[in-house]
This record gives C-alpha cells, sequence and structure tokens, in this order.
C-alpha cells in the first residue's frame, strides 16, 4: 500500500504539473471564411481591387503566445479561385528596411511576413513561405515539425508560379523619416501543393490549417544603414513574433495549433458560416495527451502505457465522453479515439502525425 500510494502521489504531482504548464496560455485558433472570386486580382501590392474591398480584415495580429498586443498593427485578408490563393496582408511599419536580395536565404533575419499551411492537417508535410519587404522570397517544404528527429526541411521546394509584389507608404531604407508600414498581396497557385499530378486538391468547401507570422526586429542604424540591434555583447536582441493565431509557445513549428481558412464556394460580397468541427477538437485533446507522454519520457525515461498515467480527467466536447486509447509497440506507440461524432478513428503516432481512418 505505501509503494501504490508513492506511485499515485508521484503521478498526481506530474500529472499536475503538466497540467499546469499546458493551461497558462488557453489556445483557441482563429478561423477565417476566405470567399470565392470571380474578378481578376492584379498582383500589384495594392488593396484597391474590387474582391479585396469586399472582404473583411481579420482581427489584428497578437503575439505569438497570445499575450501582448504588438507594438504594430498587421491585418490579412483571404480570398480564392480555381487557381490561386490570395493573400493580403497590411503592416504598420514606421521604419521599413530590408537588405537580403538573395532568393532562400534567412528571410526572417530582416523584419517580414510569413505563410504556413498543412492542406491536409495532418502536421507533417507542410509549407512555408517568408517575404520581406524587397519581395525576397524563402519558399520551403518541411515534412515534419523540428521537434521530431529525422525531419527534413527542403529549401529547394519552389512555390512555382506564385505571384507577389509590395507597397510601400514611406521610403525604404531611409532612417532619416517616419514611415506608414508596407502591404503585402500574394497569389499561390493550388498547385504548389499538388501531392500528384492528377489530384484535384483545390478545397472547395473544405478547410486547411494555415497560419501567418510576422517577425519584426528592433533596429540600429550603423553607417547610415538599418540593421537589426545589438547589445553590450554584441548580440542580436531578440525578435518580435507576432501572428495571426496564437500558438501559445515561441514555435511557428506546432501546425496542430494553426488556424482554420475555410474556402467557401460562395462568391465574395456573400455571407457564409463556418464553425470548427467537434472532430478537430477532438484533435486538440489528443495533441494534449501527445505533449504530455512527451514530458512523461523527459521525466520517466520511458513512455507510459495506459492513458491514466497521461490524464487523470474525463475529455467531454460537446457534451460527449471522449475515451481515448493507448497502445505501445516496439516502434513507439499510438493514441487513438472512436470519434462520436461520426465513424471514424483518430490516431496520432508517436513522432505526432495525425491520422484519420
Amino acid at each position: 500500500m505505501i509503494l501504490n500510494f508513492q506511485y499515485l502521489s508521484i503521478l498526481c504531482c506530474f500529472l499536475t504539473t503538466i497540467t499546469t504548464a499546458q493551461s497558462k496560455v488557453e489556445i483557441t485558433p482563429e478561423n477565417y471564411i476566405a470567399y470565392h472570386t470571380s474578378e481578376a486580382i492584379l498582383i500589384d501590392g495594392n488593396e484597391k481591387d474590387v474582391s479585396w474591398d469586399k472582404v473583411a480584415w481579420s482581427a489584428p495580429f497578437i503575439d505569438i503566445q497570445g499575450v501582448k498586443k504588438p507594438t504594430y498593427k498587421t491585418q490579412i485578408k483571404m480570398l480564392w479561385d480555381d487557381t490561386y490563393f490570395y493573400i493580403l496582408a497590411k503592416m504598420e511599419e514606421p521604419h521599413v528596411w530590408a537588405d537580403i536580395t538573395e532568393r532562400d536565404a534567412i528571410i526572417f533575419h530582416n523584419n517580414d511576413f510569413e505563410v504556413f499551411i498543412d492542406p491536409d492537417g495532418d502536421t507533417h508535410n507542410y509549407y512555408e513561405i517568408e517575404v520581406n519587404a524587397i519581395n525576397t522570397i524563402w519558399d520551403l517544404f518541411i515534412t515534419k515539425p523540428y521537434r521530431e528527429l529525422n525531419n527534413v526541411a527542403l529549401n529547394d521546394w519552389t512555390a512555382t508560379g506564385m505571384k507577389s509584389a509590395i507597397t510601400i507608404d514611406g521610403t525604404l531604407n531611409n532612417p532619416n523619416d517616419t514611415d506608414k508600414g508596407w502591404i503585402l498581396e500574394m497569389a499561390i497557385p493550388w498547385s504548389v501543393y499538388k501531392k500528384s499530378y492528377f489530384e484535384k486538391n483545390v478545397p472547395k468547401d473544405e478547410f486547411w490549417r494555415v497560419n501567418f507570422s510576422r517577425v519584426n526586429w528592433d533596429y540600429q542604424i550603423t553607417d547610415g544603414k538599418y540593421e537589426r540591434k545589438k547589445d553590450a555583447n554584441e548580440k542580436h536582441l531578440p525578435e518580435y513574433n507576432w501572428v495571426w493565431s496564437p500558438q501559445g509557445v515561441i514555435n511557428m513549428h506546432e501546425p496542430e495549433k494553426w488556424g482554420y481558412v475555410y474556402f467557401s464556394s460562395k462568391e465574395v460580397g456573400k455571407k457564409d458560416t463556418f464553425e470548427i468541427p467537434n472532430e478537430e477538437k477532438i484533435k486538440w485533446e489528443l495533441y494534449q495527451l501527445y505533449r504530455t507522454q512527451k514530458k512523461y519520457f523527459t521525466v520517466n525515461k520511458s513512455w507510459a502505457t495506459t492513458i491514466e498515467k497521461l490524464t487523470l480527467s474525463p475529455i467531454i466536447i460537446d457534451g460527449k465522453k471522449i475515451n481515448p486509447k493507448l497502445e505501445n509497440h516496439r516502434f513507439g506507440w499510438t493514441i487513438f479515439v472512436d470519434s462520436p461524432f461520426s465513424n471514424k478513428t483518430l490516431i496520432i503516432k508517436e513522432d505526432g502525425k495525425l491520422i484519420t481512418h
């Protein structure tokens, strides 16, 4: 009995610690309805297209952890047609500067705007595009989040056919005046996300997991030029990360926390509704268990073998109890749930990949 009590005490302490750590910031992903447009959109960095006038701006970006209000305002609009996913980003910025001109360089060493897209929402095989204020691009394909072993970031992936343009309300790289900001307009072809030649991947009346990030640096003027600010030890000060959908942590590479973009077939100017499906909320709970399992391994140097070692509380979604089950095997583990909202089984693997059967 003493041993059992000691084990229960340790388990309760572990679960309390994990729960406390994970509940500091409650993260609910943002969602946005992107309407269809039949009107031609000229990619010129200008927000005055007729279709853009019919679309509401998103809520202003928030600090990546979901707590602080950013220094400068950032908002986005989205549209789509049968060829492109259109994005319009408007950024307040009193000092618009950029000096990276090489494609696929580390663009976030300048102030930049970033797009993250996971078409199937399994957190693996997703895409990132970064753009600075002189329209230099870094596009890459990432096989799995950096938290996992054997992940690969393919720097030679190219968003072939993508269009982007920028307008600056002010002057570029001029520290002697004050600017108002810059606008980025993008048209990303659906074709760059195809997994096979004949795949029909335009997400009509479907949603994709998407997020947007804006990296902003404190600056200093050296020899009349902008550069990232350094401290007394000549180290760069940390950047600011402002996002559309908060991550809860300073890490964009947790795709399960990204927002939901629903691509409505209704024409821009009309109204549609979208609610995040309950099965997505089950996935959120699976990822909570996944993170707890990872932390359990860090503490115990072995994987938990029962769900009870990962959670003591029942999981309730929309009044229905969710009963996750844990299976261990020689290559790792899986946690799965039979959804009470459908006939589907939702499975999360030890590498964080989400599978739906």
